[in-house]
């Protein structure tokens, strides 16, 4: 059993992906060009915005757009306790700092109450400029954007959208990756749609932030790549990685969506009552990167995965450390007490195999070995 099945993947759209990258071998074109071009088109038009601009992955597609914005030292950006590394490491990288905001212990995304808390104190202490927020669409399902845009307006905030684990979601049918100032996504190759190697794209309605984007991306050329107006950087999606995509997106709008959410129903009734299982509030609907339970305590967590690990089914810990005690922001004072949740979620959290591939066997099986450890 795979945690996520790319080769099952691979194995149905083989024909299609290899005559993909066979056209961009046959054409020589590496860089850019008609695949990069026709990919954006189609992304832009399946999210509902204006503007879709590829890049190299989605670190940097989050680094671009606070380039674009003007982050920098002395800014506050608002990101979530609960995440991977990457969405407070871009907020340092550009010289601004993070200021980590506890999550939602049901939907485990950032939690609009403590995010006005935290905005008010970074207000009251006076030493920081409040610039932007960074909700994650965490393991699939969108942030409360509803709340979120609503305090961002009261404090004059930028809402940049982290979806890289939320592409396909929605919230009463208003795509992920459409929510706020302008949003991101990674095609990492295990996100819900993936590429094989490094991939990022941005999406905005803004078409000045689209102009600065494409420049940033291409060392902040000009006219052309030889008429240097800004110091940027080297960020652009590969041509043969654009052409996978083409394919597996029209996969994933077809089949893939669906796929994913009958194995969140087959999950979901058979360890009704065994464990706590994902909460999908009314009208989201989750695109599901992940399939997270939640456990009584860290002991009992650890044990269900090994016992998993002893009948061959792969599971993984998403996260097992909250941003504000990574070593990388100990120059950034935090009071630990501030991250109730984010903490007890890192010692329970426990994520379970899902993918459109997923057979109703395989979910059994995972599902029973779970229902017996825990009648012990």
């Amino acid at each position: 059993m795979q945690f996520r099945d790319l080769k099952a993947q691979y194995t149905q759209y083989k024909s299609a992906i290899d005559d993909s990258i066979q056209n961009v071998l046959n054409s020589g074109q590496y860089i850019g060009g008609k695949s990069v071009n026709e990919l954006e088109k189609e992304l832009a038009e399946y999210v509902g915005v204006k503007h879709c601009i590829t890049c190299a992955n989605g670190t940097d597609a989050l680094s671009l757009v606070l380039m674009a914005w003007d982050v920098k030292e002395g800014d506050a950006v608002f990101v979530p306790d609960f995440t991977f590394f990457s969405t407070g490491e871009v907020v340092s990288f550009n010289g601004a700092t993070p200021v980590f905001v506890d999550v939602d212990e049901k939907t485990f995304n950032i939690d609009p109450e403590k995010l006005t808390e935290s905005i008010n104190k970074v207000k009251q202490e006076g030493s920081l400029n409040l610039k932007v927020v960074i909700p994650v669409d965490l393991f699939g399902l969108p942030a409360n954007y509803d709340e979120i845009e609503k305090i961002a307006q009261k404090y004059d905030l930028l809402v940049l959208e982290d979806g890289a684990q939320g592409f396909g979601g929605n919230i009463n049918g208003k795509m992920a990756c459409s929510f706020g100032d302008a949003a991101t996504t990674s095609f990492f190759p295990a996100k819900p749609l993936g590429c094989y190697g490094d991939g990022g794209a941005i999406f905005t309605d803004s078409d000045e932030t689209a102009e600065l984007l494409r420049s940033y991306k291409v060392h902040g050329k000009g006219n052309n790549k030889y008429d240097n107006v800004r110091i940027g950087v080297n960020s652009r999606l590969d041509t043969l990685q654009a052409a996978i995509l083409q394919v597996k997106l029209k996969a994933f709008i077809e089949h893939e969506l669906d796929g994913v959410n009958s194995a969140y129903q087959i999950y979901n009734e058979k360890l009704q009552n065994i464990v706590e299982t994902p909460f999908i509030p009314e009208g989201y609907y989750s695109s599901f990167a992940q399939y997270t339970i939640k456990l009584e305590s860290k002991e009992q967590r650890d044990a269900l995965q090994a016992k998993l690990k002893e009948n061959d089914i792969p599971s993984m810990i998403y996260y097992t450390k909250p941003m504000h005690r990574q070593q990388a922001f100990t120059d950034l004072l935090f009071e630990d007490g501030d991250f109730a949740v984010t903490n007890k979620l890192c010692d329970i959290v426990l994520s379970l195999p899902m993918h459109p591939y997923l057979k109703e066997e395989e979910v059994t099986k995972v599902c029973d070995v779970i229902q017996k450890f825990m009648s012990v």
